[in-house]
C-alpha cells in the first residue's frame, strides 16, 4: 500500500510538475519562480535543485552557468540517483571544454544505468575530444543500438569519422543528420566545412545559410561563410560575413574555442585584405590572429612576405624566423 502524501508533499508535488512543464514550453522565468518557492519550503529538494539548474540553462546565457552548475551539483549531492541532472552537468562541462569532468560524470551515469543511449552518445564525443575518435564511433555505435536515433548521434559519429580521415563516411552521417527534422545549425556547418575541403564552394555556402537562417548570432557559420568568399576571391562579400560574425560590442568568453574562433576570423579578414592590396589592414589582422594564437607558422609566414611588399625585411625576417621556430604547420 503506498503511503498518502502529506498536503506539503502534495502542493510541493504539484508545483514541481508545473515547473517541469514550464521549462518544456520554455517559459524559464515561471520556472524559476516554481522551484525557488518550493526550495523556500524545502530546500533539500533534490528535483527542485534540478529543475532550476535546468531553467539557468535553458537562459543560455554566461551569466548563468554558474548558478546552473551549482544546482544540478546541489541535486546530485542530494540524490546521486538523478540520472538527468547528471547528464546536464555532464553537458555544461563538455560545453565548457572541460571534458576530464564530463567523461566521469558521464562514467557514473553509465555505471548506474548502463546501456543509456544519450549518456553512450555524449561520452562518445566526449572521447573523440580527448584524442580517441574510433571509441567515439563504437560508443556512437552502441547508442544507435539502444534505440537512439537522435540526431545528435549521427553528427558525433560524422565527427569521429572526420578525424579518422573516413570522408565518405562522415559524409553519410551528416546527411543523416540533416535530414531530421531536429537538425543543428552546428550540423549544417561542420558538413559545410567538409565541403569547403573539398573545394565544393555551392553546396557549402547553401549549408552556411542554412546554419544562419536557423541561428543568426553564432559566428561559425559566418566564418565559414567567409572562408567560401574568400576561396571565390570575393572579398567585399567576405567582409560582409565577418563584420556580420562579430557585430560591434560583442564580446566571446575567454575559453579555448573563442579564442581559435577568433583567430581564424582574423586570419579570414587578413586574406580578404591582401586580395584587395589593403596590406596595413591584412597585417593588422594577421597579427590579431596570432594574440589570440600565437602558434601558428602559416601566419607568421603570410606576415613575412606583407612586410616584404611594404618594403620592410627587418620584419620580414623576424616573422620567417618565428615561423621555422614554430615549423611548418598549417595552423
Amino acid at each position: 500500500m503506498a503511503w498518502a502524501q502529506t498536503p506539503s508533499a502534495a502542493s510541493q508535488g504539484a508545483q514541481l510538475g508545473a515547473a517541469a512543464q514550464h521549462l518544456q514550453q520554455g517559459k524559464t522565468d515561471q520556472t524559476i519562480r516554481e522551484c525557488k518557492s518550493v526550495l523556500a519550503a524545502d530546500p533539500r529538494s533534490a528535483p527542485a535543485h534540478m529543475l532550476l539548474g535546468l531553467a539557468y540553462l535553458a537562459k543560455a546565457s554566461t551569466d548563468r552557468v554558474a548558478d546552473a552548475k551549482a544546482e544540478l551539483q546541489q541535486a546530485l549531492d542530494l540524490d546521486p540517483e538523478l540520472l538527468w541532472a547528471r547528464f546536464y552537468l555532464a553537458r555544461l562541462y563538455f560545453d565548457q571544454g572541460l571534458s576530464e569532468k564530463a567523461q566521469a560524470q558521464l562514467e557514473l551515469g553509465l555505471k548506474q544505468s548502463p546501456g543509456l543511449p544519450h549518456f553512450l552518445s555524449l561520452l562518445g564525443e566526449v572521447r573523440r575530444q580527448l584524442g580517441d575518435p574510433g571509441a567515439s564511433v563504437e560508443l556512437n555505435r552502441k547508442a544507435l543500438q539502444a534505440g537512439d536515433t537522435m540526431t545528435p548521434v549521427h553528427y558525433f559519429l560524422a565527427l569521429a569519422y572526420l578525424d579518422l580521415k573516413q570522408d565518405q563516411a562522415a559524409m553519410d552521417e551528416f546527411q543523416m543528420a540533416i535530414n531530421s527534422p531536429f537538425v543543428t545549425p552546428e550540423t549544417y556547418n561542420a558538413l559545410a566545412s567538409l565541403y569547403i575541403r573539398k573545394q565544393q564552394f555551392a553546396p557549402a555556402e547553401d549549408l552556411c545559410r542554412k546554419a544562419i537562417a536557423m541561428d543568426p548570432t553564432r559566428p561559425a557559420a559566418y566564418l565559414n561563410l567567409a572562408r567560401v568568399y574568400n576561396a571565390r576571391h570575393a572579398s567585399d562579400k567576405a567582409l560582409e560575413a565577418l563584420r556580420a560574425a562579430l557585430p560591434a560590442g560583442r564580446e566571446f568568453p575567454a575559453s579555448e574555442y573563442y579564442l581559435t574562433l577568433q583567430a581564424d576570423l582574423a586570419v579570414e579578414s587578413g586574406i580578404a585584405y591582401s586580395t584587395q592590396k589593403m596590406y596595413a589592414r591584412a597585417i593588422e589582422q594577421y597579427t590579431r590572429a596570432l594574440d589570440f594564437d600565437p602558434s601558428r607558422a602559416v601566419i607568421h609566414r603570410r606576415l613575412a612576405e606583407l612586410y616584404l611588399q611594404k618594403g620592410d625585411p627587418a620584419a620580414a625576417a623576424l616573422h620567417t624566423k618565428e615561423a621555422d621556430k614554430l615549423g611548418k604547420g598549417t595552423k
